[in-house]
């Protein structure tokens, strides 16, 4: 846990595949602790084609039936479809924007972090997305840089802050 807020947790973030891996994984966090998926993090990986949302789009029968059997993530039924799902919805995205970092960074702009997280659940929900509700997002917010949630004496606010 400290490596990952230390050298990860609320760094800006703008690499379509990296957050991709991150959408997955909070919406399999939903419920559970973020310690147990970091745990598994490498099992998702592997799980997940290296979070390779073009892979992962193409998924069939046969790998959700794997994934359902694979003990090393979590088995849940319906955020295993939604990771699925995620996936084509996503590059859809990627194709309107250019990249889903643009798509994603536009929700900050003029927006209380909490207000950002709410109108983007809503807009990814009209756009098919599952599981990704304002709760998620804001942890997804919160990981990716989007917004910056270090405690005012941590050594990696200012680093995070700087220029946002």
């Amino acid at each position: 846990m400290e490596a990952y807020h230390d050298k990860e947790w609320g760094t800006p973030l703008y690499n379509d595949n990296k957050i991709f891996e991150f959408l997955c994984l909070e919406s399999f966090q939903a419920g559970l602790s973020w310690r147990t998926i970091l745990h598994k993090r490498e099992n998702f990986k592997k799980a997940f084609a290296g979070f390779n949302p073009t892979k992962v789009a193409k998924f069939d029968k046969r790998d959700f039936s794997r994934l359902m059997k694979d003990a090393g993530i979590v088995r849940n039924r319906l955020k295993i479809e939604a990771a699925i799902n995620n996936a084509a919805r996503f590059l859809e995205v990627k194709k309107e924007f250019g990249t889903f970092s643009k798509y994603m960074w536009c929700f900050v702009v003029g927006e209380s972090a909490r207000g950002a997280s709410v109108a983007w659940s809503r807009d990814l929900k009209k756009r098919g997305f599952k599981f990704l509700g304002p709760t998620t997002l804001y942890a997804h917010m919160q990981a990716t840089g989007m917004v910056d949630d270090h405690a005012l004496g941590c050594f990696r606010r200012a680093v995070t802050n700087a220029g946002i």
